[in-house]
């Protein structure tokens, strides 16, 4: 059982849902920074037990942990708001034991609350998924009423096409699943196809497939002064393309990590929506089966771990 330092909560584990992320680390993809590691950072839990120093936090509140363990506070980039870049900012279940697990250790100034409105099983997709999808969202720089399009629908779109309709704007969804293309359609969006099919021209896109080909197939369907923010952690080579695709004041920009203000300014839109998730549920002892089961695309809308 793990005990709270100085400005530490220990964190009871409720539920914790699994990330494509998670995945990568299992299988190599994305390079171990600490072995052994617990992995998870999707966690929902209650306050167990209250590290020295620690204010605003009492036992038995409930509390969330993301991909974000902490940062220095200090740094040049810290100082102007974006901890994300930190370049000692440490991760939850890369640098820190995270969800995977019954009890963990979260930094008490970095941890969210979880509103009333979700459930433990409803909140914890949100905290990556949603979380991240939701800087996505800021830094394509999609204005309400805007046309978007989502390259790949997996966990993060599913959430980010909630909240661009919330937005009132016009979503084209492309993804090389029938089935993503029928549950895309069903939640409101205009256009749905495969990654080379045309949309009309976007305002801004976003891409969440692990293929830098499908960055390409983004940053030609965005219009002039468009934006392609690609939401992922590895992505394999992206192909040559014409400079042709990048003119015209077209961005390309990665989004990398979240910060503090991403995560509670998204849970509170989140509850006011209210946005719904959709749970594939594995006890924590069939931890690899729900692995195996996202590797394999058998996952309908995020796994979640359950530790009771």
């Amino acid at each position: 059982m793990p005990a709270p330092g100085q400005g530490e909560l220990l964190l009871r584990v409720e539920a914790c849902a699994v990330c494509r992320t998670d995945l990568q680390l299992a299988e190599g993809d994305l390079a171990a920074r600490r072995l052994p590691i617990v992995p998870g950072h999707q966690a929902v839990g209650r306050v167990a037990a209250v590290g020295k120093g620690v204010t605003g936090w009492a036992i038995g509140d409930r509390a969330g942990a993301y991909w974000l363990y902490g940062a220095d506070g200090t740094c040049r980039f810290c100082l102007r708001g974006r901890e994300n870049l930190c370049e000692a900012a440490e991760f939850t279940g890369w640098d820190r034991d995270g969800g995977f697990a019954e009890a963990m250790v979260v930094r008490a100034d970095v941890a969210v609350r979880i509103p009333d409105a979700f459930a433990d099983l409803e909140a914890a997709p949100l905290l990556c998924g949603g979380v991240i999808g939701y800087r996505a969202l800021r830094v394509c720089g999609i204005e309400p009423g805007g046309r978007l399009g989502l390259f790949g629908f997996g966990a993060s779109a599913l959430l980010c096409i909630q909240v661009a309709r919330h937005w009132g704007c016009e979503v084209h969804v492309r993804t090389r699943s029938e089935t993503e293309r029928e549950r895309a359609a069903e939640m409101g969006a205009a256009s749905v196809g495969a990654y080379a099919d045309p949309t009309p021209p976007l305002d801004a896109a976003i891409t969440t497939a692990p293929a830098g080909d499908v960055v390409v197939a983004a940053l030609r369907a965005v219009d002039r002064g468009g934006v392609v923010a690609v939401n992922a952690i590895h992505l394999d080579r992206i192909p040559e393309f014409r400079y042709e695709l990048l003119w015209w004041e077209r961005q390309l920009r990665s989004v990398a990590n979240v910060t503090r203000r991403d995560a509670a300014e998204f849970m509170e839109l989140a509850a006011s929506i209210p946005i719904r998730t959709q749970v594939d549920v594995f006890p924590l002892e069939v931890g690899n089966e729900a692995l195996q089961a996202l590797a394999a695309g058998r996952i309908h809308g995020a796994a979640v771990l359950t530790m009771r």
